[in-house]
């Protein structure tokens, strides 16, 4: 990747806490200032965004609709889909102890591989199970089990290591440049999803041995990549997150821009970022967490959001599978169309985030997401809603859901102080895993039990939801400034 499509902003200098590259260690006690050039933030981008690609295969063949087919396939229940959306939010209740763990360790990295690898490397249990079920050693209800097992698991021991992953990133990226670099990478990991989806569509619904037999080789594939994506970190610069949260005064500190430090031109980029001395440590979490305005009503808005989301977003996929029986092809070529539209828009989005700020766009494109549920009330199996009507929502789905996920992203970012930076993350990661997983759940017994008019009847209310939970950025004008 070109290193001008990152340094488009002006340059920075951000006081952020001792940072180590991979080669060289730095101990608690240094009391030198370490300098970061250029060139290493610059190769620490480009790693992230090598990472983000090879993750999008991981995560195509480990999830969304390649997983609803294999399900599909075994016969399973609606409210097994509810568990399969709810599970990978649920043990987001996990991640403040992950958080925790991560912030008694000594590198971001190397904490990365333990969890992440070993998330990713479970998956290789349901590649033997889908063996064993072609051989006649499992029925379908037992690998059905066995797929939520290893859901159950691998997205624990991954989300311990998500909020540090995200506290490692945002304190690599320059703030000035935050929305537009998250724009790239996201962009290029959607151009992936883009790509490959249609391919392993086509893969799975042709090959030989069954579409079930089919889903075991591109897991078995997707598992590859996400191992590879772990190598590509290493090439970011580390971290120590002991040493990042014993500097701190307050957060205007540690995460804004030194006024005096940015060059009137823009373009151009001093040659180091100079790190402070490191105090004496302290590692208790700061009460303030729960002072910061800003941060609560963060909470009150993403957990209401993703239960609204979440209580029909589970089924559209069960909807298109099962209700109109399409073949999986056709559905991974609608999801093509989205991550299309998500891709072209996250660069638009990036922009315009760095511009006018991620509280106007969320509200905006929160408004348009509010409506989804009410447009699928309208899809039939018609000719005409399979090549003109399905296509065009997933379209107008992908484009405005890149600015949620951005903005949401962006946002939590700036409300969050660099001091115990991955903790913020991981409470705003559990509140919204509670509140999806139930969301999730509640939506799959009532389109279980309920019948076609359960369904709609969760679309309706989802919609109504949705608009709701965004009263409180509507409210909180300052909210992130």
């Amino acid at each position: 990747m070109d290193s001008s499509q990152i340094e488009t902003g002006a340059p920075l200098s951000i006081e952020i806490a001792q940072i180590a590259s991979p080669p060289i260690t730095l101990s608690p006690t240094s009391t030198s200032t370490p300098r970061i050039s250029k060139d290493a933030i610059r190769t620490s981008l480009r790693a992230s965004t090598v990472d983000g690609v090879f993750a999008a295969v991981f995560s195509i063949g480990t999830g969304g609709i390649l997983l609803g087919n294999f399900l599909v396939e075994l016969d399973a229940t609606p409210v097994v889909f509810g568990m399969v959306s709810s599970i990978p939010m649920l043990v987001n209740l996990f991640q403040p102890m992950g958080a925790y763990l991560s912030e008694r360790s000594t590198s971001r990295f190397q904490y990365s591989l333990r969890t992440h690898g070993i998330a990713r490397l479970l998956w290789l249990i349901l590649v033997i199970g889908i063996v064993s079920f072609s051989g006649g050693g499992l029925n379908s209800n037992q690998l059905v089990i066995l797929s939520l097992l290893i859901l159950v698991c691998s997205h624990f021991i991954g989300g311990l290591g998500a909020a540090s992953w995200l506290s490692w990133i945002a304190m690599l990226v320059p703030r000035q440049l935050r929305g537009r670099y998250f724009g790239l990478r996201n962009s290029i990991a959607n151009f992936t999803e883009l790509v490959s989806l249609p391919i392993a569509g086509l893969a799975v619904s042709h090959w030989y041995g069954g579409s079930i037999q089919g889903y075991g080789v591109i897991l078995f594939l997707g598992i590859f990549f996400g191992i590879v994506s772990l190598g590509c970190q290493y090439f970011q610069v580390d971290m120590n997150p002991q040493l990042q949260n014993t500097y701190y005064a307050n957060s205007s500190q540690t995460t804004e821009i030194k006024s005096d430090s940015v060059p009137n031109e823009p373009g151009e980029i001093s040659e180091a970022i100079s790190l402070p001395q490191i105090p004496t440590p302290q590692n208790h979490i700061d009460s303030s967490i729960w002072k910061n305005s800003n941060f609560l009503v963060f909470l009150l808005y993403f957990g209401s959001w993703t239960f609204a989301v979440n209580l029909s977003a589970p089924f559209f996929n069960l909807y298109l599978l099962d209700t109109l029986n399409l073949d999986v092809s056709w559905v991974t070529f609608y999801n093509s169309l989205r991550a299309g539209a998500h891709m072209l828009m996250l660069i638009v989005w990036g922009r315009l985030a760095d511009k006018i700020g991620n509280r106007p766009i969320l509200i905006t494109t929160g408004i348009l997401i509010a409506v989804i549920p009410w447009l699928w009330l309208r899809m039939g199996s018609s000719p005409l809603d399979l090549w003109l009507w399905l296509p065009l929502l997933h379209i107008f789905i992908g484009a405005n859901w890149g600015g949620v996920d951005l903005c949401n992203n962006n946002l939590q970012i700036e409300i969050a102080p660099v001091k115990n930076q991955s903790i913020y993350f991981a409470i705003a990661a559990a509140v919204a895993g509670a509140s999806g997983a139930l969301g999730a759940t509640i939506g799959g017994f009532i389109a279980q039990f309920a019948g076609s008019f359960g369904i709609a009847e969760v679309f309706v209310v989802s919609g109504i939801l949705r608009l709701a939970s965004l009263v409180p950025l509507i409210v909180k004008k300052d909210l992130g400034s």
